[in-house]
């Protein structure tokens, strides 16, 4: 069963993306089997994983939508040696989408439960913002990690995000936890 991680923070530029698609390479580079999920319709962990995210016939959008499975949509990255469920512009109207459908938070979990025997860990790059995207990946994670900047504006926004990790672990997710918090720059 694989471990679900996400990188989160609603703070933009801290290197969510960055630590995401590292981990990813590190992991897979000693062996592990790995399932990189861009969360962010700017589609940064797509493209920083080696894979074009203008050509995607699939991507996460169709996943959270149920018109495609997590298997259907993900490729390969050869060039970083994990698989990608990659992510575009398109992702963005997910949100709207996601307004009325039942189960909303929980679409990436469902989507997940058929895939956790084909990989060790599961890594999850989440847009910067407490959206319904970033909802999703919480709802699904065993764990999150947050990058967070060595500066006072960064630590007003850890006390929002701490907040909804609770919310969720209260209410959705009693499995979720704060891994741990990762300084950067």
């Amino acid at each position: 069963m694989a471990k679900i991680f996400c990188v989160a923070n609603q703070k933009g530029g801290v290197g969510k993306t960055t630590t995401t698609v590292n981990l990813a390479a590190g992991l897979a580079k000693v062996g592990q089997r790995v399932l990189m999920i861009d969360l962010d319709p700017q589609g940064n962990a797509t493209m920083g994983s080696g894979v074009d995210k203008r050509k995607l016939e699939l991507t996460v959008y169709d996943v959270l939508l149920e018109s495609a499975s997590v298997l259907e949509a993900r490729v390969r990255s050869e060039k970083c040696g994990y698989d990608v469920l990659g992510a575009n512009r398109e992702l963005a109207g997910a949100e709207v989408e996601l307004v009325d459908v039942e189960r909303r938070e929980k679409r990436l979990k469902l989507a997940l439960a058929d895939v956790g025997e084909h990989y060790d860990f599961v890594l999850i790059d989440c847009p910067p913002s407490l959206s319904m995207l970033t909802l999703n990946g919480l709802c699904c994670a065993h764990g999150v990690i947050v990058p967070m900047q060595c500066e006072y504006f960064a630590l007003e926004g850890l006390t929002d995000l701490v907040n909804t990790i609770k919310q969720v672990h209260a209410n959705l997710n009693k499995d979720l936890a704060i891994i741990g918090l990762l300084r950067v720059m």
